[in-house]
C-alpha cells in the first residue's frame, strides 16, 4: 500500500517532497525549492501527516523515516541536510527537469 502511494507520486521529470504539516525542516526544504522557477507540475509537495505507514516505508527503503523526504526524479536524495549539501549542484540538477534559478 505505501509503496504504491509513494511510487504513484514520484516521476522522472519532477521534484517530489513528502512533508509533515508544521515541520520546520519541511518548510525550509520547500522554501529552498521556491527559489527556482519550475515548469508547472514539476515540483510536487505531499503532506503525509498522520500517514505513519508511509514513513515506515521510507525507513525500509531509504534507511530514514524523517521528513522531508526529497526525491529528484525517482532518486531519494534524503532530507533537508542532504538537500543543503547539494545546494551548489542544484541549478544543474534541476535544469535537467526543467527548472531555472
Amino acid at each position: 500500500m505505501a509503496d504504491r502511494f509513494v511510487k504513484s507520486r514520484i516521476r522522472d521529470d519532477q521534484v517530489t517532497l513528502f512533508v509533515n504539516e508544521g515541520c520546520p525542516y519541511c518548510r525550509n526544504a520547500v522554501e529552498l525549492f521556491k527559489q527556482y522557477n519550475f515548469m508547472p507540475g514539476r515540483l510536487q509537495v505531499f503532506d503525509i501527516s498522520g500517514l505513519e505507514y508511509v514513513q515506515d516505508y521510507f525507513q525500509q527503503t531509504t534507511g530514514q523515516r524523517t521528513v522531508p523526504r526529497v526525491f529528484i526524479g525517482r532518486h531519494c536524495i534524503g532530507g533537508l541536510s542532504d538537500l543543503q549539501n547539494l545546494r551548489s549542484k542544484l541549478p544543474g540538477i534541476l535544469r535537467q527537469i526543467g527548472a531555472t534559478q
